[in-house]
């Protein structure tokens, strides 16, 4: 058994924080020059040409991507094999109001969802927890601004309601966002498992790099029908028109109830952040 203590994550999930609001992954860099290249719009691609800029410099000056960085949503997997010694809820939400403050991001986060007091440090962060295998500790954290968030969708599908279902409510989730998600967006696809698990698949989902497809060759194939569905939409990036409205689909699927056929669409806008450290 491998003893990790609690508060020595503080300092990963600091660092994390940090890192993952000034630095655009590299797959996400690439998809968006990509989607530039292939661009016709003039008014899409200045606006493309924009983003690309802003994710240089915040990359060169260490400065934030975007304004709203965001709610810290921490995804940890424990190896099963591996014993925290203390709290680590306590550990990953210290790490947290640090990151915040010495990073010189701002802080969101409300203590109660109808009050609207400001806790002052961004915490708590939302947490989730797998168990897994081996004696190593992963942690992902991805801050979630809420413009994209806002435009979420949950919807319990018939059975019967199908793929073509599916399809429909995926696309019009997005067409009804418009240019609130600040597009060219990634969508995260929830299907099957509950009214809770399917949201948090979907949302799961986001972590993938971007144009890695499902490992299920049909899923990886709906991927795609939803991606080309959502781009002929002609939203654009910020909304001006054009083909990118969106950069990647990645669909996470669950075993259901046979009454059943949830669906989640999370949607993040192109500034699809997050960091990974495994210990």
């Amino acid at each position: 058994m491998r003893i990790v203590e609690a508060a020595s994550l503080t300092e990963t999930v600091k660092r994390l924080c940090i890192e993952a609001n000034r630095n655009l992954p590299p797959d996400a860099q690439e998809c968006i020059r990509n989607f530039r290249r292939k661009e016709t719009w003039p008014a899409a691609q200045d606006v493309l040409d924009k983003i690309i800029r802003n994710f240089e410099l915040a990359g060169e000056k260490q400065v934030p991507i975007c304004q709203d960085t965001g709610m810290a949503c921490v995804f940890v997997e424990l190896g099963s094999d591996v014993h925290i010694d203390g709290d680590i809820n306590a550990a990953i939400n210290e790490g947290v109001r640090q990151g915040y403050q010495e990073g010189f991001l701002r802080k969101s986060v409300v203590r109660d969802p109808l009050n609207r007091v400001n806790t002052g440090d961004n915490t708590p962060a939302m947490i989730t927890l797998d168990m897994v295998s081996g004696d190593r500790v992963s942690i992902t954290v991805a801050p979630k601004g809420f413009g994209s968030e806002n435009m979420s969708r949950i919807k319990m599908l018939r059975p019967s309601d199908g793929v073509e279902g599916v399809i429909d409510f995926v696309v019009s989730a997005v067409e009804e966002a418009g240019p609130n998600p600040c597009p060219p967006i990634v969508v995260g696809v929830g299907i099957g498992g509950t009214f809770d698990k399917v949201a948090l698949i979907a949302k799961k989902a986001l972590l993938r790099p971007l144009g890695t497809g499902n490992a299920n060759p049909y899923y990886a194939d709906l991927e795609r029908t939803l991606l080309e569905k959502i781009n002929a939409l002609g939203l654009g990036p910020q909304g001006f028109g054009g083909y990118t409205t969106a950069l990647s689909v990645a669909i996470e699927t669950l075993p259901t109830h046979i009454a059943g056929l949830p669906c989640a669409v999370n949607i993040n806008c192109h500034v699809c952040r997050h960091a990974r450290e495994i210990r």
